[in-house]
């Protein structure tokens, strides 16, 4: 078996668990979303998400670049240096605490003044309770990317996916049943924060899967400042171009409109899970073979994962892009299907990001963080730019338009920086003729201008499409080898007889 196979192996085992808790994450996330949409105003729920959105700044700003640079240096070091493994996690730990300390109490000072720029005096209450669960989510966020580094799942799935999902859904649920005004929300978000924290401390000192402890190395941490600034300063630039819409929808238009822009925009996000689920052991088992100058198994292993991961991704865009209208409807109920269109451009923008890979992920691992923080901030300012320009007229389609363009341009720029500095690109022919088939037939079903009044009905019709894809996936022969080895993988993993499967695709190979 060659080295891409078994790193698509590692990949792809690990892509089943973070997806399974990806989408208990969502599915719990969602529920919490639809249920504050649902019992307050929609100007409430703006609110909400106005204040998410702060401290999600917030967030990326305290962790100083860590959740994307620990994955790859705890794998450099324990190829190189095993030794300092330990202290490494000790250090960005420690850093990370002062960080977030600093960021919660400024934001807590300044929440006047944010409230001012969106014209909502209820941001203020909001952010001030709000802002006392950054210190709980930086430091959560930061030793599960540590685990990363190491090649595991465990912890992101059991506590950032399960734990703080359920407990913040259970508290939205209790208040909401007890009556509580909307101002409870933000207190549950922290406790739910707090308790993920506190269960993830406890389960990793019981694992011993590195010692949680008070030390700190100036050169390790020297080091790891330098690597992670641009990659802090591509997080805020990259967390500016996804959520400008959102701050400059509060701005221009108001909190309710905000409210109903933000109907479609988590929905759109479901988009990459595939690609974030695999990305999240892609990073410290790329790193690995970089490590060793193995660039053409990394080119391998990248192309086969994209494909994976758009043919996958199908079904998911298929029904945003074709039934806009139904999805918003089935989760967050008629009064937010206005919003249909901008859940379908934004669809596309995500899409786009989707079909040519981990292609960022892939820059941070060969060490090309200057380079990312150059791209965001051109795409960043590309965003500010059209949202500007768009927003005042058009109001959130304006926005969804704003954040595709600046997002497909962004990506179009990391890929070929990528493709500059090491030749990786996710275009095998295999994959193109999937993703012409794909266009045809999307092409269309569009054209057919087919409406449902209900998620139920498009059912039917997307096993149809997804029928004839699958047909036409194998008889223009767009299998290649790792993926009849990685079917082999899972059958025997599972314990069944995969024949039937196993037959069809060879003879399509």
């Amino acid at each position: 078996m060659s080295e891409a196979s078994q790193a698509l192996h590692k990949i792809a085992r690990g892509t089943g668990i973070i997806f399974a808790g990806t989408v208990i994450s969502m599915f719990f996330g969602f529920l919490s979303r639809a249920i504050i949409a649902r019992e307050f105003s929609k100007a409430e729920y703006g609110v909400f998400n106005l204040a998410l959105t702060v401290l999600s700044i917030g967030l990326v700003i305290a962790t100083l670049g860590f959740q994307n640079a620990l994955p790859r240096e705890v794998a450099f070091y324990r190829e190189k240096e095993p030794g300092k493994v330990g202290r490494l996690i000790s250090t960005a730990i420690a850093i990370t605490a002062v960080s977030a300390v600093t960021t919660a109490l400024l934001i807590f000072f300044l929440a006047g003044d944010i409230s001012l720029i969106f014209r909502e005096e209820r941001l203020v209450s909001a952010l001030r309770v709000i802002v006392l669960a950054l210190p709980f989510s930086a430091l959560t966020a930061v030793i599960i990317s540590a685990s990363r580094g190491f090649g595991r799942v465990r912890e992101q799935v059991y506590f950032q996916n399960m734990v703080y999902s359920t407990v913040f859904l259970v508290l939205v649920a209790a208040g909401v049943a007890m009556g509580l005004p909307f101002g409870y929300v933000f207190f549950a978000y922290v406790a739910a924060q707090a308790v993920t924290l506190t269960a993830l401390g406890a389960d990793v000192r019981k694992s011993r899967l590195f010692t949680l402890r008070a030390s700190f190395d100036l050169r390790i941490g020297r080091e790891l400042v330098v690597f992670s600034l641009p990659l802090l300063f591509s997080g805020i630039l990259a967390f500016i171009m996804n959520w400008t819409d959102t701050l400059m929808l509060g701005y221009y238009k108001g909190s309710e409109v905000v409210g109903l822009y933000n109907s479609a925009a988590p929905i759109a996000r479901l988009i990459p899970i595939f690609l974030n689920s695999a990305g999240f052991l892609y990073a410290p088992i790329a790193a690995g073979l970089y490590a060793q100058g193995k660039v053409e198994e990394m080119g391998r292993t990248y192309q086969i994962l994209t494909k994976w991961v758009f043919m996958l991704t199908l079904p998911i865009f298929s029904v945003m892009f074709l039934f806009p209208e139904a999805t918003i409807g089935f989760f967050f109920g008629s009064k937010y299907v206005p919003a249909a269109s901008a859940l379908q451009i934004l669809a596309l923008g995500f899409m786009f990001h989707t079909f040519l890979g981990l292609n960022g992920l892939s820059l941070v691992v060969i060490g090309e963080s200057k380079f990312i923080m150059l791209f965001n901030l051109i795409s960043a300012m590309f965003n500010l730019l059209l949202n500007t320009l768009l927003i005042p007229v058009y109001g959130f389609e304006g926005a969804a338009v704003a954040t595709v363009i600046s997002y497909s341009t962004g990506n179009i720029l990391v890929s070929s920086r990528l493709y500059q500095k090491t030749k990786i690109h996710p275009f095998s022919w295999n994959y193109v003729k999937p993703l012409a088939i794909s266009f045809i037939l999307l092409g269309i079903i569009k054209g057919l201008n087919l409406k449902v009044p209900s998620i139920w009905y498009a059912v039917p019709i997307l096993v149809a499409f997804l029928g004839v894809y699958t047909l036409l996936v194998l008889l223009s022969r767009s299998i290649d080898k790792e993926d009849v080895e990685l079917l082999l993988a899972v059958e025997k993993r599972l314990g069944v007889d995969l024949g039937i499967i196993k037959r069809v695709l060879r003879r399509f190979v």
